[in-house]
């Protein structure tokens, strides 16, 4: 975690904004993963937690974390195993009864459609990418939708290859371009129940997730020297900004990709 001292920071922790907020966070795999640094930051605020865990082989490095946390519900959820989103749905509706925020940071491809080209990636590949990465985003929204009857938050993981090329990105680049776009028109579909969605888009991470891409470290060199900041971001500046996006200080936005990259995207 980010130990810079930041006053501002601070404060907002200790208004404890979300106070009495029910938020549900998919993708926690361990202590360095963006949802964790999501999780920490919403239970400082406040926020009572229901978190998640891949599966059997992942629940040891997850459950310790849910403790420390404080989660009320812990589950498993596999998007790929059918019933099993829909079951921790069940689960926040008989615990909690409603959900204020809902949180996915999950992003898959088998290894040899995203460490090849494009081109050459396969259909069943693709269709597993796309399926994972993106259209479980918009199966959670649609479980969320009615548990959020006073509104809430919808949010995203996504990465700038979405919008640029990204040497060795590959097969992901489409699938976030993909997410991106489901984020705005859930926007629109949604806001009338006064329900907001956002992708949040990090620089590049030291994440599980992220160690799967070819010379992953090439770009994190490139990324400390290209952007503005001079450094890379953490997880916990990823749960700030996410934070920020499900507060009344952000009560009129919707369907924006808010990038957390120190300002690499906007170099040449």
């Amino acid at each position: 975690m980010n130990d810079r001292p930041n006053e501002l920071d601070k404060a907002a922790i200790q208004s404890k904004i979300l106070f009495g907020k029910r938020a549900l966070v998919v993708g926690i795999a361990n202590e360095h993963s963006i949802a964790y640094g999501c999780a920490r930051v919403f239970r400082e605020l406040g926020a009572d937690l229901a978190v998640t865990y891949l599966n059997e082989k992942a629940k040891p490095y997850v459950e310790p974390l849910a403790k420390e946390l404080g989660a009320s519900i812990f589950a498993p959820c596999d998007v790929a195993q059918p019933g099993q989103l829909e079951a921790v749905f069940e689960q926040i509706q008989t615990t909690w009864g409603n959900l204020d925020i809902a949180l996915h940071s999950i992003a898959f491809a088998p290894k040899q459609d995203l460490q090849g080209r494009l081109v050459d990636s396969s259909d069943e590949g693709f269709k597993v990418a796309m399926d994972i990465s993106c259209h479980s985003f918009i199966r959670m929204a649609r479980l969320a939708e009615p548990l959020m009857r006073d509104g809430g938050t919808l949010l995203a993981m996504s990465y700038h290859g979405a919008n640029k090329v990204v040497p060795n990105y590959n097969l992901m680049g489409p699938v976030k371009a993909a997410l991106e776009s489901a984020v705005r028109y859930l926007a629109y579909e949604l806001g009338d129940k006064h329900i907001r969605v956002h992708a949040v888009s990090p620089g590049p991470l030291k994440t599980r997730a992220a160690s799967g891409l070819k010379d992953f470290d090439v770009l994190l060199a490139e990324a400390i020297e290209r952007a503005p900041i001079g450094e890379l971001v953490d997880i916990e500046d990823v749960g700030l900004t996410a934070a920020y996006l499900t507060t009344p200080f952000a009560r009129r936005l919707t369907g924006t990709t808010t990038y957390v990259d120190g300002g690499l995207s906007i170099m040449a």
